[in-house]
Formats: C-alpha cells, sequence, structure tokens
C-alpha cells in the first residue's frame, strides 16, 4: 500500500511539473525589456521562441515572428528543439506511468508494470533535464548580454517563462526519481520476502532432520536393549 500512494505522488509530481513545461513552451515573455537606467519607458519589448513583440504606453502589441528557422540564433534553435523533446518526453512518461502503476488494472503482470514504471520515471527526468537545460541556455544568453559593457542594444531580463520552466523541470526530475525508488523499494521487498521463506525453509528442514533423528534412536535403543539382555 506504501509504494501505491508513493507512485500516486510521484504521478502527481511529474504531470504537474509537464502541465508547467508544457505552458511554458508558449508563453511570451521569455525575456523583457530592461528599465534599468531609463527615465520614461515608452514602450516594453519582449520575446519568446516563436516572435518579438513591443508594447507601446497605451497597451497596443505590435508582434513579428521570427522569419526563418534557419536565419535564427544557435542558442534560439536549441531552446525550441530542447521544449519540444521535453513536452514529448513527458507525454510517453505520462501514459507509461498510467499503464505501469500498480493503481491501474492493465499493464500485465506486476514484473511488467514496474519496468514501465521504471522507464516513465526516466523519461520524466530526461524531460525535466531537457526543459531546465533550455531555461538555463536562454538565460545565460540573456544575463551575458546584459552584464556585457560593450553590448549597447536593447538589454532585457529574464521572463516569467523561465521561472515556470524551472520550477516544472525540478518537479518533474523529483517525481522520475520517486518512480525510480520505487522499483529499488519493491525489490527490497521481494529480496526480504525470498530471504524470509528460503529461513524457514532451512529451519523447517532443520526440524524434519531431527524429527528423523530422534524416531531413529527410538527405533535403535530396543535393539539394543536386546543386544544387552542377549549376553546376561
Amino acid at each position: 500500500m506504501g509504494n501505491m500512494a508513493t507512485e500516486i505522488v510521484a504521478f502527481l509530481l511529474t504531470v504537474s511539473g509537464w502541465i508547467l513545461v508544457s505552458s511554458t513552451l508558449p508563453t511570451d515573455y521569455w525575456k523583457v525589456s530592461s528599465v534599468d537606467g531609463t527615465v520614461i519607458t515608452t514602450a516594453t519589448f519582449w520575446s519568446n521562441l516563436w516572435k518579438t513583440c513591443v508594447t507601446d504606453s497605451t497597451g497596443v502589441s505590435n508582434c513579428k515572428d521570427f522569419p526563418s528557422m534557419l536565419a535564427l540564433d544557435a542558442y534560439i534553435q536549441v531552446c525550441r528543439g530542447l521544449m519540444i523533446a521535453a513536452v514529448c518526453l513527458g507525454f510517453f512518461g505520462s501514459i507509461l506511468a498510467l499503464v505501469g502503476m500498480k493503481c491501474t488494472k492493465i499493464g500485465g503482470s506486476e514484473a511488467t508494470k514496474a519496468r514501465l514504471t521504471v522507464l516513465s520515471g526516466l523519461l520524466f527526468i530526461l524531460s525535466g533535464l531537457c526543459c531546465m537545460t533550455a531555461c538555463s541556455i536562454y538565460a545565460h544568453r540573456i544575463t551575458t548580454d546584459f552584464f556585457d559593457p560593450l553590448f549597447v542594444a536593447q538589454k532585457f531580463e529574464l521572463g516569467a517563462a523561465l521561472f515556470i520552466g524551472w520550477a516544472g523541470s525540478v518537479l518533474c526530475v523529483l517525481g522520475g526519481l520517486v518512480f525510480c525508488l520505487s522499483l529499488s523499494e519493491g525489490f527490497i521487498d521481494r529480496t526480504e520476502l525470498s530471504y524470509s521463506g528460503a529461513a524457514s525453509f532451512v529451519e523447517t528442514q532443520n526440524k524434519h532432520n531431527k524429527m528423523t533423528n530422534s524416531l531413529h534412536k527410538e527405533k535403535e535403543e530396543p535393539l539394543r536393549q536386546f543386544g544387552r539382555n542377549a549376553y546376561v
């Protein structure tokens, strides 16, 4: 029962993290223009992995999609690929977790369900690592330009999407680790069970040997007594 509750907690963690990771991909504010040293702000620049936008003081936004994937900066292409991989890995991890958990009636034998659960945990860990890497690469580019004294173009700050992605990736990694540890708990339980079964078998065998020896002694005792009386 405890192992089933552990799997349910891990499933809630991983699914929550995957939802956060998936919501990060279309979120607008990956980076927002910095107001450091600006007296009057007439427009706010912001962008994500798909477009760049500007919002004026009246609240009207004007967005422009990135024209060509081949013309993009390398770090944006890498972040796109990692985020899409994170969403796909989390999706397949969710399906395997539903099939492999003990609270479901599908998936085959307990050994097969345990393997599926561990595989889903590994997929969630990979999903979290992909999202964490993508957010870290994007944030590194922002901070590098921000603290570069020779960079004279518009400087940006970290957007809300990066923090959401980091939070989701941490939840995915934690839930995946719990899924993987649930197999070790089951393995330990089976090992203890086999050890206890072997110990009980040895104990039963010893009792049987003792009873057999006592019966042989009881049968040999009259023969010895008869041998003594024959020489009297």
